[in-house]
C-alpha cells in the first residue's frame, strides 16, 4: 500500500511582521483548566497601534481542528469565550492570527479540560508568605496560571514541622529559618489560586518535630533512633542559625500518627488547603524505635497515609519519594499522583525517563508522575541565568516519557530548599517554557494518558543516527502507544556534552537545529495519515507529514529537529 500527505502549512518562526512589530502581546486564559461544560475565557492583547484588521481562531484537539472563528478588531484587549466538548481529560491548542492587509502575527495557547488535577497534574511551588502586596501576589499567579499550573505546594510557611499552625492564634511567625510569615499572606495566596482553578497542597514532613517538641506534647519514646539504648536521636541537621534541627519521630507510632492528624485537621479549620504534600528524608540507614527495635520506615508509609486520608477523606495526598525510597509502598495508599525527588544516584537522561517507567508499572498506569528535579544545582551557588539548553533538554526527556517537571514558582527551582533564589530566567528561556507548557497540556492525551511502550525499529537514509537510549552524537529515539496510534519521540543528543540532566554547571550546550531529513519505520499495518508536533516549530501546531509505505516501511521527512519531536503514525 502506497499513501501520500503533505504538509503545507505556514513556519510561524517566521511570521511575516513589518518593522520587527508583534502585533499579538499576550494571549491567557482565565483558569489553569476547566471542568468539562465549563466556559474558557480567553484574552488577547494586542499591540495599541493595531485600529482594523481581524483575528482568525482556531481550536484543535491533537490534530483535527475543531472550529474556526474570526473575530472583528475593535480594542487592543480582546476577549471572548469557548465553550470546549463536554469530554472530560482533554488537552487543546487554540491558534489566534491576526491579519490585516500588510501584517500578521500568530500566536498560540494550550487548554486543559480535566476534572480531577491528578490526571495531568502540573505542579509548581510557592516558598515566600511575608507582607506581599496584593498586586505583586497577583503577578505572582498570572505568571504562573500562563504555564496552566494546576496545582501548588506551599513550601515552608508553617511554624514548627510538629505544629504547623501556632496554636495561640497569631497572625504572624517564623519560619524553621527565622523567615517571616504572614497568615494573611498565605489566605490570600491559597484564595488566587482557587481563583485559578489550582489545587493548594500544605507542604511538612510526615515524622518530623523541633528539638524541644516535648513542650508541646511530642514524647520523647515516639522518636527515632541510631543506637538500641536510644541515647543517640536520629537528627536532620539544618544550618545554626535556624530555629532547630529535625528530629525524626517513628512514622509507626500510633500516638505520634494521632498527634499529627489532629495538628493536620487544626490547619485545615484555619486554612482552605486542598491537601497534604507530605515530605520525608530517604533512606536513613540503620535506625530503632525507643524500645531499641529495629524500624523499616517506609513499611509505614502505605498505613499512615490511609489513616490520613480516612481523617480527611476531602483533603489529597502527595508524598515525596526521595529516589524512590517507599514509592512502592506510596503507591499503594491514596495518593494524588506520584511525587519522585530525584539525586544522583539517579543522575541520567535514561534514569528519568526510568523512573517515570517504574512508577507506571507500580501504579498500573493508573497515577502519574511528577519529578522534583533541581537543575544547574552548583550553578546556583552564584548569581546568573539559567542555562536554556539544559533546561529544554531535561524537559523534553521528562515530558515525552510521561511525566512532568516541578521547577516552576515565584522562581525556577535550582535547590531542594525552595526559597534558594540566585539563578533568574532569561525572556527566551521563560518563552520556550510555555511553549514547553503549552505542549505539555495540548498533547496532554498522547504524552501520559493510558499511552504504553512500544517497541520500534527506526533508521535514516540520510544523516541522521538513532540510539535506543541517550547517546552523545545521536538522536534518542522511542515510541509509546495509544489505540491506533504509535507516537515516536526523537530528542536531539548531537551536540550535548554530557548525558547527566542536572547539567549542574550549567554548560550543556545549545543543539543546532537539524533540517529535513528521512525516517524509515518498521510498521506491519496500513497507515492512515503521519503527523508531527513540536514545542520547538510552528508554536506547536500539528503539521501533517509526507509519507511512503511500501514492504512493512514507512518512510517519512522530517522538516527540522531542534530539541524534541513528536511523531504519530496512525
Amino acid at each position: 500500500m502506497v499513501g501520500v500527505f503533505f504538509y503545507f502549512q505556514r513556519d510561524h518562526t517566521e511570521t511575516l511582521k513589518q518593522n520587527n512589530q508583534t502585533i499579538i502581546q499576550e494571549i491567557v486564559t482565565d483558569q489553569a483548566a476547566y471542568s468539562p461544560g465549563e466556559s474558557v475565557n480567553l484574552s488577547v492583547t494586542l499591540d495599541p497601534s493595531i485600529t482594523n484588521g481581524a483575528l482568525f481562531i482556531t481550536y484543535y484537539h491533537l490534530d483535527e481542528i475543531l472550529l474556526e472563528k474570526e473575530i472583528p478588531i475593535t480594542d487592543s484587549n480582546i476577549q471572548w469565550n469557548w465553550v470546549p466538548p463536554q469530554e472530560d481529560y482533554k488537552g487543546y491548542l487554540v491558534k489566534v492570527s491576526y491579519e490585516s492587509t500588510n501584517l500578521m502575527d500568530t500566536k498560540t495557547i494550550a487548554v486543559d479540560v480535566s476534572s480531577d488535577w491528578s490526571k495531568f497534574p502540573r505542579y509548581g511551588f510557592l516558598s515566600k508568605f511575608d507582607s506581599i502586596p496584593l498586586d505583586e501576589m497577583q503577578e505572582t499567579m498570572d505568571k504562573l496560571n500562563r504555564f496552566h499550573l494546576n496545582g501548588l505546594q506551599f513550601y515552608d510557611w508553617h511554624y514548627k514541622h510538629h505544629e504547623p499552625i501556632p496554636m495561640d492564634g497569631r497572625k504572624e511567625w517564623q519560619d524553621i529559618a527565622n523567615r517571616q510569615i504572614s497568615l494573611d499572606t498565605v489566605k490570600q495566596y491559597i484564595a488566587l489560586a482557587h481563583e485559578k482553578n489550582m489545587k493548594t497542597m500544605s507542604y511538612n514532613l510526615l515524622y518530623g518535630a523541633f528539638k524541644e517538641a516535648e513542650i508541646e506534647g511530642v514524647e520523647s519514646h515516639w522518636r527515632l533512633f541510631k543506637d538500641s539504648q536510644h541515647d543517640q536521636h536520629d537528627v536532620h541537621p539544618l544550618p545554626s542559625d535556624w530555629k532547630s534541627d529535625v528530629y525524626l519521630v517513628n512514622p509507626h507510632d500510633e500516638s505520634w500518627q494521632n498527634y499529627m492528624m489532629n495538628r493536620q485537621k487544626e490547619l485545615y479549620e484555619s486554612l482552605p488547603f486542598d491537601g497534604w504534600h507530605i515530605d520525608q528524608l530517604g533512606d536513613r540507614g540503620t535506625v530503632y524505635n525507643y524500645n531499641g527495635e529495629l524500624v523499616d520506615i517506609a513499611s509505614s508509609f502505605e498505613r499512615f497515609l490511609s489513616k490520613i486520608k480516612n481523617a480527611t477523606p476531602e483533603k489529597g495526598i502527595v508524598m515525596n519519594s526521595v529516589n524512590q525510597y517507599g514509592q512502592s509502598q506510596i503507591t499503594n495508599a491514596p495518593v494524588d499522583f506520584l511525587y519522585t525527588e530525584v539525586w544522583d544516584e539517579y543522575k541520567t537522561y535514561l534514569d528519568l525517563n526510568e523512573i517515570i517507567q517504574e512508577n507506571m508499572e507500580y501504579s498500573n498506569g493508573s497515577l502519574s508522575t511528577v519529578l522534583a528535579a533541581y537543575m544547574n544545582y552548583e550553578h546556583s551557588n552564584e548569581t546568573g541565568n539559567f542555562n536554556t539548553s539544559g533546561i529544554l533538554l531535561t524537559n523534553s526527556v521528562i515530558f515525552a516519557s510521561g511525566g512532568a517537571h516541578l521547577e516552576l514558582g515565584e522562581h525556577m527551582l535550582s535547590k531542594e530548599y525552595f526559597p534558594h533564589n540566585k539563578l533568574d530566567t532569561t525572556k527566551e528561556l521563560n518563552k520556550q517554557l510555555i511553549a514547553y507548557y503549552d505542549f505539555l497540556v495540548a498533547y496532554e492525551n498522547l504524552l501520559r494518558d493510558d499511552v504504553e511502550e512500544e517497541d520500534m525499529v527506526l533508521s535514516s537514509p540520510d544523516w541522521a543516527s538513532f540510539s535506543s537510549s541517550p547517546e552523545l552524537g545521536k538522536i534518542w529515539s522511542f515510541a509509546k502507544k495509544k489505540e491506533t496510534k504509535k507516537i515516536i519521540h526523537l530528542i536531539n543528543f548531537y551536540d550535548a556534552t554530557s548525558l547527566d540532566w542536572r547539567d549542574t554547571e550549567g554548560q550543556q550546550p545549545e543543539p543546532q537545529t537539524r533540517d529535513s531529513f528521512q525516517i524509515k519505520i518498521s510498521v506491519d499495518k496500513p497507515i492512515k495519515k503521519v503527523w508531527m508536533a513540536s514545542p520547538d516549530r510552528n508554536l506547536g501546531e500539528p503539521e501533517v507529514l509526507e509519507f511512503h509505505q511500501e514492504e512493512g516501511n514507512v518512510t517519512v521527512r522530517i522538516p527540522s529537529l531542534n530539541y524534541w519531536n513528536m511523531i504519530v503514525v496512525e
